[in-house]
């Protein structure tokens, strides 16, 4: 009886790629509560001591607010991080809070990670958002919101647009107006797929081949983005 084979990650990968990860770089960390609610917040990391710990700041007080309770000894955390001059890159790995400490600043000091990924957004990352957009569609006009989305293209939800089912093959222009820090980012693509949903339609889109800069940019944004 064969067997599929099973992905070990060496100690030595797992510091290469820890090492991409600069100190002093953005990352955001990932933190649910017992009851299920997740936060997610903008840190920096500090470093870590391989096999021992990894550290990363404790986000600014006055941005987690009472979530703060949760960043405990023991909660499961998930980081992830930009690794710059990797062709636009997303290092991920998922730990345990160890401890935190009050000096020589507040950190945060995490269990050394079992694995750790890295992937490069112009692949097959995808992201799960929440972005709301202005569409065009020839000449008319929709509201909608961006539920993932990947260097290549998005999955766009529009309520009460099902007249829009028959439409494939058609050029799409998205307007984000306004998404933290983001504002008049415009992409432009092409309907790929059409699919109903309960009180409208989800569409499948394939950006263009201009957009890939303004694409990173945005995925760039919501990697490392508190909400």
């Amino acid at each position: 009886m064969s067997s599929s084979p099973v992905k070990i990650e060496t100690s030595s990968r797992i510091n290469n790629n820890l090492g991409l990860m600069q100190a002093g770089s953005i990352v955001s960390i990932d933190i649910a509560t017992p009851a299920g609610q997740k936060g997610k917040f903008r840190s920096t990391f500090v470093g870590f001591l391989a096999k021992q710990y990894v550290l990363i700041q404790f986000p600014e007080s006055n941005k987690i607010g009472n979530f703060g309770q949760f960043i405990t000894q023991g909660a499961g955390v998930t980081v992830r991080g930009l690794i710059e001059g990797n062709e636009g890159s997303v290092a991920a790995f998922i730990s345990t809070i160890k401890q935190t400490v009050q000096l020589p600043s507040k950190l945060i000091v995490l269990d050394f990670p079992n694995s750790i990924s890295v992937q490069s957004l112009r692949k097959s990352i995808r992201i799960d958002t929440d972005i709301q957009s202005k569409v065009r569609i020839e000449k008319n006009f929709w509201q909608g919101m961006i539920s993932d989305l990947s260097i290549n293209g998005c999955q766009l939800k529009i309520d009460n647009g099902e007249e829009i089912s028959l439409i494939n093959d058609k050029a799409i222009d998205i307007v984000i107006e306004s998404f933290s820090e983001l504002s008049k980012l415009k992409l432009a693509g092409q309907i790929c797929s059409t699919k109903q949903i309960p009180n409208g339609i989800s569409l499948g889109i394939k950006f263009n081949e201009a957009n890939k800069s303004a694409v990173t940019k945005l995925l760039h944004h919501i990697i490392t983005i508190e909400v």
